[in-house]
């Protein structure tokens, strides 16, 4: 009795798995466009990430020293706008500020001014509009401004200030947003 011989056994990998192989080392090597090698493009100024944060920082400040004045001039306010002050605490923290007196955040959001593109919104220690809805209207314009700076900011920034800015944009957006509508308006 004969023996059929044994099946042919390649003596190293396919075809296909030296191209999908090769396919997905390439897509890996292609995904690694990250913040390491931003950091490497910047290495001549290391600080650009720190100047943006901390500018990021103070004008989050400022943002809640305007929120603070339009609350001591409209305390029927602080229901609808005080959550998003809160959220505005939390973002001058995310960039490293510290929250300080209404005063301080002033006078940094003056500095801020020198170390980059002002936003065009009011002061900080400008008395806010004398009715409820201008005041909201003026915290909005605010809000979107800031929004709008910080994501065009965010696509000369590494890959996690570029998400915090991202994620502060679009939170300052739904602000706007939010700021547009009454107090007694119900959800769209």
């Amino acid at each position: 009795m004969q023996f059929p011989p044994p099946p042919r056994i390649p003596s190293g990998p396919r075809r296909r798995t030296l191209l999908a192989s090769a396919a997905g080392g390439l897509l890996l090597t292609g995904c690694t466009d990250g913040p390491e090698e931003r950091e490497e493009a910047t290495a001549g100024s290391p600080s650009l990430a720190e100047r943006a944060r901390a500018r990021a920082a103070v004008d989050s400040a400022g943002l809640v020293a305007r929120y603070d004045a339009v609350l001591a001039a409209h305390p029927a306010l602080a229901d609808h706008i005080g959550p998003l002050r809160e959220t505005a605490v939390r973002h001058v923290t995310a960039f490293g500020g510290v929250r300080r007196s209404p005063q301080a955040s002033a006078t940094a959001s003056a500095a801020s001014s020198t170390t980059g593109p002002a936003a065009p919104t009011p002061s900080a220690s400008a008395p806010p509009p004398g009715t409820e809805r201008d005041a909201l209207a003026e915290l909005a314009a605010a809000e979107r401004a800031l929004a709008d700076r910080r994501a065009q900011e965010l696509l000369a920034m590494p890959g996690e200030l570029a998400r915090l800015l991202a994620s502060v944009a679009a939170a300052g957006a739904a602000h706007a947003y939010l700021l547009t509508r009454t107090p007694t308006e119900g959800p769209a």
